[in-house]
Parts: structure tokens; sequence; C-alpha cells
């Protein structure tokens, strides 16, 4: 590709390629982050226990479910989007999103068809989880690919600020929804309402995919290149170093993202005792320190490259900070949760602003679909789809709430080893992914 093809892209399609691709990514965080904020909800609904007292673990059960399939969606839609394109893959991934999540929406609790109900909520999360596979790697590629030169790292930032947005977004709700309404209209049928939204809102995404045109990169690599090798099995032989590198530089992002979106809401509220407005609130101050700073240390990335400060700073900073943060979560009130959540927001925004970048960058532009997406995919379902699952366990094998600090820690160890030893990728040309160079292993910065 010359690096003209980029440069001739005018604005206003840049534009709505970044609105195209990040829609698809809200509604996927979206879903995730409400089934979290209202876990103890979605127990009393479809989780009830012989004493008539929810099951709490067997709903971060069901949370866990979706990322069994999650990587099994990036195989299949990682395979086509590298051979067939990104825009009509991401078209079918955002409609079996959006489907599944209104379906959950819909679905009749426990009590009024029993079994059945919570039968299937598991299976609209695993067909959420399968077609979410294919939605991070997809997007993020679309993302770098439209970008100029020298706004990389801002495009692909739109991927981790998309999610936090919609968790955002999904905090106002959550905060509205137990303001204006009673606790057992809430329980009742307020929780659906979000749920249902994500229906137009897919329609609106696949409309704005489908009239979008594919990237020029991938156009001019499709052009250049004349292999036939399936990029599932190009990527895992020559570049399964890269994607061992990316699993483990997103441990803790994923772990961070799902605790304090999906554990922390329930366990305030079940544990602590905090009622559920005031956990919105504090979420929602700590989720929009993270919006706000994502893009802005993105910008300061193209500047002076991915790695050093920002991917090491993070998890060095969490492993610093894992247990403070969490010595002022377990008291419980207000001013201290809200300052857990800004906290823990000021430790992980560096990193997540060159995070799907710097992961895109890794891969040629020929496998870069199957490549972010499994490694991704792996990553999110180890790491992210179980942490809830995780923590609870911890918690009740140990007997200490602060095991789950210690977690934190030990992940954003791991983390911060991978980081150290990943490449530098701002300096690298796009032009140089289409290249038959490229295809060979990358070797780290020193």
């Amino acid at each position: 590709m010359s690096t003209a093809t980029n440069a001739t892209v005018p604005a206003a399609v840049r534009r709505k390629a970044v609105v195209a691709a990040a829609i698809g990514n809200f509604i996927e965080w979206f879903e995730f982050t409400l089934y979290g904020f209202f876990a103890a909800t979605i127990a009393m609904n479809f989780f009830p226990t012989g004493q008539g007292t929810p099951s709490l673990l067997a709903t971060f059960a069901a949370f866990s479910v979706p990322f069994v399939a999650r990587p099994l969606g990036s195989l299949v839609f990682g395979h086509f989007g590298d051979r067939l394109g990104r825009r009509t893959t991401l078209s079918v991934a955002i409609l079996g999103m959006s489907g599944a999540t209104f379906v959950i929406g819909a679905l009749p609790s426990h009590d009024s068809i029993g079994l059945a109900a919570p039968v299937l909520l598991v299976i609209a999360r695993v067909t959420q989880g399968f077609s979410a596979g294919g939605e991070f790697g997809g997007a993020t590629a679309f993302l770098v690919e439209y970008a100029p030169e020298n706004r990389r790292t801002f495009y692909g930032s739109w991927q981790m600020s998309t999610q936090f947005l919609a968790g955002l977004v999904a905090a106002v709700i959550g905060t509205v929804l137990s303001t204006v309404l009673s606790a057992e209209a809430l329980n009742a049928w307020g929780w659906r309402l979000p749920f249902l939204l994500t229906l137009p809102l897919g329609v609106i995404g696949l409309y704005l995919r489908l009239r979008l045109d594919e990237t020029p990169q991938f156009k001019q690599a499709a052009q250049q290149n004349s292999e036939h090798e399936a990029p599932l099995l190009h990527v895992m032989r020559e570049h399964w170093a890269d994607m061992l590198r990316v699993i483990g530089l997103l441990i803790t992002g994923t772990t961070c993202f799902y605790m304090i979106q999906a554990f922390w809401p329930a366990f305030l509220v079940q544990e602590l005792g905090m009622p559920q407005s005031r956990m919105f609130t504090a979420m929602l101050l700590g989720i929009a320190v993270q919006v706000a700073l994502t893009p802005a240390w993105a910008l300061l990335a193209d500047r002076i490259g991915r790695r050093k400060p920002f991917l090491v700073a993070s998890p060095v900073a969490l492993v610093l900070c894992a247990v403070p943060i969490y010595l002022l979560l377990l008291q419980g009130t207000f001013l201290t949760t809200t300052a857990a959540y800004v906290l823990l927001a000021l430790a992980a925004s560096p990193m997540t602003g060159s995070l799907a970048t710097a992961m895109a960058e890794v891969f040629p532009v020929r496998v870069r679909y199957s490549g972010m997406s499994v490694a991704y995919s792996v990553a999110v379902s180890i790491f992210g789809g179980f942490t809830p699952l995780i923590l609870t366990s911890l918690i009740r094998a140990t007997g200490s709430t602060m095991s789950p600090a210690y977690y934190l820690a030990g992940t954003a160890l791991v983390s911060a080893v991978a980081a150290a030893s990943f490449g530098e990728t701002g300096t690298r040309p796009a032009v140089r992914e289409t290249t038959r160079a490229q295809d060979a292993p990358s070797v780290p910065a020193p």
C-alpha cells in the first residue's frame, strides 16, 4: 500500500468509519456492563435458590458462559474477516450481538417459565459471546486501517474509549432507573429497558457499516498477497510469540474492566450494603475519568511512542496501588468508593490509550483480524469473563475480602513483564504492514 492510499481518504469518511466501528463495540460492552450492574437483580429473576434467595454465584457463572463461546467466534469471524474483508464480517457480528442482548431483556423470569428461563438466558449469552468474538479484532483493524499515519493511536483508542463510554452510559441509565423507580419496579421490569434498547442501536450500526467501503489497507493488501493459506494457520505458525505478548499485555486491563464493571457493583450492593443509586453514581464518576483520559493519552502516544511509558506504566502502577484501592473500597462509603474508582482509572488509563493500536500493529494486515481476535478473545475469556466468578470464589475460599486486591496485583505483574518485552510500534510505518517482510515474527525493541 502506498501511504497516499490512506492520505486521500476524506475526513468525513474517516469520521463515519470511527462511528461505524465504535457502535458495535459500544453494544458489546453495554450489554456486558449492564449484566454486571444488574447481576443482583438478574439473580432474583432467573436464579432463585430453594430458600427463595437469589444465587449471585450462579449469576456470575452465567456471566462467564459466553466467554467460552467467544474464542470460537474469534476463529470464525477472524477467518472470514481476513479473507473477505472487515465490513461484511463486522456487519454480521453486530446483528448477533444486538439481537441476543434484546432477547435477554425480553425473556420471561423464572417465576413465569421455571427452569426454561435460566436456560434461555444462557443460550442468549452464548450467542452474544460468539458474535462478540468477531467484534474487537475487526473493529480495531477497521479503525487503524482508516487512520491517518500520525493518528493511528488516537483512532485505535476509540475502541477502548467506547468500552468505557458504554459503561458510563450504562451507569447513567442505572442511576436514573434506580432513582426514579422503586426497588420492586426496578427488579421486576425496569432493568429490562436498557437491554431492549440495543436492537435499534444494532440496526443503526448495521446501516452505517454497510454504507462504508472496505478499508484502504485491506484492499491494497488483498491485491498484493496471492497466498491461499488460511489466515489462522499463518498467524498461529508465524506470529504465535506476538499473540502471547498480546495476551500477557491484556491480562491486567481485562481484569480491571470486569472487576470494576461486573464484580464491584454486585459486591458493593450485596456484601457492603451500599444503595444501588450511590454505587451507580460512584461508578459513573470513575468511568467518566477513564473516558476523558484514554484519548488524551493516545494523542500523546502518537507523538512519543506506545511502549514507553504508557504500556509499562499502568501495570506497574496497579501493582503498587491494588491494595490501597481495595482498602478504600472496603470502607463502603460513597466518598471512598468514588476514590477507589477514580484511582483505578488514573492508574489504568495510560495503557488503555495505546493498547488497541499497539496490538493491531503487531500483525500484518492480511492476518490482523485473526491474530487480534484470537489473542483478545483468549485473554478476555480467561481473565475477563471469569473475573467475577474467580473473585467471588477467592473471597469464599480464603474468607478475606482483600484477596481480589492480591489477584489484581498478580495480573498486573504479568502484564508489566509482557509490556517490557513488547516492541515499539509507534515508529513503524503503516505501509510496512502489508509487505512480505512483515510476515516474519516481530522482534521486541531493545
